[in-house]
């Protein structure tokens, strides 16, 4: 009896996993699908490229809403609610977006941006709440493939998109069609989420906690200067690659999207199969490995002049910060007391580096050189190497 209840409650987890893998790909195939269509967006709606910066501006407030405002959804409804919600908020600013570009609303595509970002800020957090839940509870490295998954995501997002954008099917049926599967996709698999994960009860010890938690801020604003280096460092791929080789190396455009499309693959690979070495060798060894190749494939960017020999700076940097991010909210969700406050506050210094830093890399360009400039996002690397031991594993006292 004891093993067919043992053997359920596996089943459950693993139908958990499943539910969870699809769930992270959806954000991204949703944010693909939108980031695709933007330079049809700003024709559409007839403004300069300042006025869609401010129109952009709106999801990333949005993104920042959601983010911050998670804990506290998390706590008093859980990781669940907050994650289906997330998803409804999505689907409704996709849809309000295409009718607001149908009919040349600028405020109204600032807005359902808004309602997009912080259905999108809101799942970032909930759903790594659940996935590191079911990281520890099945005890296996999981939280890398999660992401992994939302990698996929974005491929698939921005192939659809860019289809459409091809065969010209509007932006109004596009994320119409998208927000419907969106829609039954979700409807589909919520039913498999654990009910409560992240819930926050009433403590009956209250000197126990205030000592366990002024210990783990200590080791979460370790955790969170490593995740903040290593989210720079994949941001600042995701934003300027292209240019760097446009602008930096005098390639074509077409190949500063090639070497972009390999740091993506790179980096959704390594994610795909990093379970394996992680489980073997641990999360120190691991980080250690991937950011020594992160730190030698930005410095063959910066300083290398031949195209295969960037092509192959451009797969060490997509392998060395892939791990990074879910490997620092793997460990701040180590301790499950508080597992949902320290992932959302790792959750919200990582996703900060991907708004904040990129531009910040904008203005170093401007004034040193778009190459010169990635100078800082290796000193940031370095920075989270330094620190890279505060990841280790728990170990049973």
């Amino acid at each position: 009896m004891e093993k067919y209840s043992a053997d359920n409650h596996k089943k459950r987890l693993l139908a958990s996993r499943n539910a969870l893998f699809l769930l992270f790909a959806l954000p991204g195939v949703a944010f693909a699908t939108w980031i695709s269509r933007t330079a049809t967006t700003r024709d559409m709606l007839a403004v300069s490229n300042a006025e869609m910066g401010w129109i952009l501006f709106g999801l990333s407030v949005g993104s920042i809403i959601g983010l911050l405002s998670a804990s506290h959804f998390i706590d008093c409804k859980g990781a669940r609610d907050v994650s289906i919600g997330s998803m409804f908020f999505m689907i409704v600013g996709l849809i309000c977006l295409g009718i607001n570009i149908y009919f040349v609303s600028s405020m109204g595509a600032f807005s359902s941006l808004l309602v997009f970002g912080v259905g999108y800020g809101l799942a970032e957090v909930a759903l790594n709440v659940e996935g590191s839940s079911i990281e520890q509870k099945l005890g296996t490295t999981l939280l890398p493939k999660f992401h992994g998954f939302f990698s996929v995501g974005t491929l698939v997002g921005a192939l659809s998109g860019s289809v459409a954008a091809s065969l010209h099917i509007p932006i109004l049926y596009q994320f119409l069609v998208i927000s419907v599967i969106f829609l039954l996709l979700v409807c589909m698999v919520y039913r498999f989420l654990p009910h409560g994960t992240g819930k926050k009860e009433k403590s009956r010890n209250k000197r126990r906690e205030k000592r366990t938690s002024l210990r783990m801020e200590k080791k979460v604003l370790l955790i969170g200067l490593f995740v903040l280096g290593m989210a720079f460092a994949e941001g600042s791929a995701n934003d300027w690659l292209p240019i760097v080789m446009v602008d930096g190396h005098e390639q074509s455009i077409v190949a500063g999207s090639i070497m972009y499309a390999i740091f993506v693959l790179a980096m959704t690979l390594t994610r795909m199969c990093s379970s394996y070495f992680l489980d073997r060798f641990g999360r120190v060894a691991v980080v250690r490995a991937t950011i020594m190749m992160a730190i030698l494939g930005i410095s063959i960017v910066i300083f290398g002049s031949n195209s295969y020999f960037l092509a192959f700076g451009v797969v060490l940097w997509g392998i060395g910060a892939a791990l990074g991010f879910p490997i620092g909210l793997s460990a701040a969700g180590d301790d499950r007391e508080n597992a949902t406050s320290n992932v959302a506050a790792v959750s919200i210094i990582g996703y900060t580096a991907f708004l904040v830093g990129p531009p910040f890399l904008g203005i170093l360009g401007e004034a040193f050189g778009i190459r010169n400039a990635l100078l800082a996002v290796l000193l940031f690397v370095l920075l989270s190497g330094i620190v890279s031991s505060i990841t280790r594993e728990n170990t049973p006292s």
